[in-house]
């Protein structure tokens, strides 16, 4: 088996290290792409044998996007993996077991992922299992361009999905959790407002076919459904309904926390920037204008 495990960093000193001992017995080629850290990140990737590449961040997609174009990977298998994720033991036996003998017709692999919040696993509230195409052939996957809720998407053949953990288990605290949402909310209104208004180009709707089932009836329901109900309705409603539909009640005192702030605050927060900078393109007829009116507030290279 020839796997090539590509992560991209930025001040990431407290998850790297972590992340890279648990590819260590699958990966055959590591590749972490940085955007100029100043911290540790760097020396500990190369301490722990990944290669380091450095670009300018745009954005996961495009960055990652660029990762996948010039990093020099020879591997027939590419697996993507965030900073602060883990492949736990069970699921690294799977991979080093069957992804070898998984024929021609298959191009791509779906990893469960769990969440932990707080030391907590956070099972209910439709957080797990969360199904992410996370494995694919060299030549049959891209990752979408998009500004947020970027998937990678397969073509060439079909899916398969794996079981083993896969956990989201980030470090920082919750100053952190809720800076990184501010940004991922102004990212998403992006999104919504370019489905609105067209501003720039973006990927076309995500199938099954090309990802896992889940992630694009998830998408679906989003751009169809959810962001045409007024956030004051939708926010709060989705809350409710993962905390009590979907059980979400049962995770204790670190569930109230997580659905409180990604289920209701974070949605809330969304809603109300697509408010707000729709208030200031809306009088504007001409795209490039409107273009330019998000770039000076939000600073985001449109």
């Amino acid at each position: 088996m020839s796997l090539a495990v590509v992560i991209l960093t930025y001040n990431e000193e407290r998850h790297i290290a972590r992340a890279l001992a648990s590819i260590a017995g699958i990966a055959t080629e590591v590749f972490v792409v940085d955007s100029f850290s100043t911290d540790r990140t760097v020396e500990l990737a190369r301490t722990h044998g990944a290669a380091v590449l450095q670009n300018k961040f745009v954005n996961q997609a495009r960055q990652f996007q660029w990762a996948l174009d010039n990093a020099p990977i020879t591997a027939e298998w590419i697996m993507r993996l965030d900073a602060d994720e883990v492949i736990e033991a069970d699921l690294a036996a799977r991979v080093g077991d069957e992804l070898p003998r998984l024929g021609k017709d298959i191009v791509g692999v779906n990893l469960k992922r769990k969440h932990i919040f707080l030391g907590r696993w956070i099972r209910h509230g439709g957080r797990y299992p969360l199904l992410m195409l996370r494995i694919w052939r060299r030549g049959h996957g891209r990752v979408e361009d998009r500004w947020m809720d970027e998937h990678v998407v397969v073509w060439g053949g079909r899916t398969v999905t794996f079981e083993g953990g896969f956990a989201d288990h980030n470090l920082f605290d919750l100053t952190s959790f809720t800076d990184k949402h501010n940004k991922y909310a102004t990212r998403e209104a992006m999104e919504v407002l370019n489905g609105r208004y067209k501003l720039f180009k973006s990927d076309v709707e995500l199938t099954a076919k090309e990802a896992s089932r889940q992630a694009a009836v998830k998408r679906w329901i989003k751009e169809h459904l959810y962001n045409r109900i007024p956030y004051q309705i939708s926010a709060p409603s989705y809350f409710l309904y993962r905390l009590i539909f979907q059980l979400g009640f049962l995770d204790g005192k670190q569930g109230l926390v997580y659905h409180g702030l990604q289920g209701l605050w974070y949605r809330f927060l969304v809603g109300a920037k697509v408010a707000e900078f729709e208030a200031a393109i809306v009088h504007i007829k001409d795209r490039a204008e409107m273009r330019a009116e998000l770039r000076r507030l939000t600073g985001f290279d449109l």
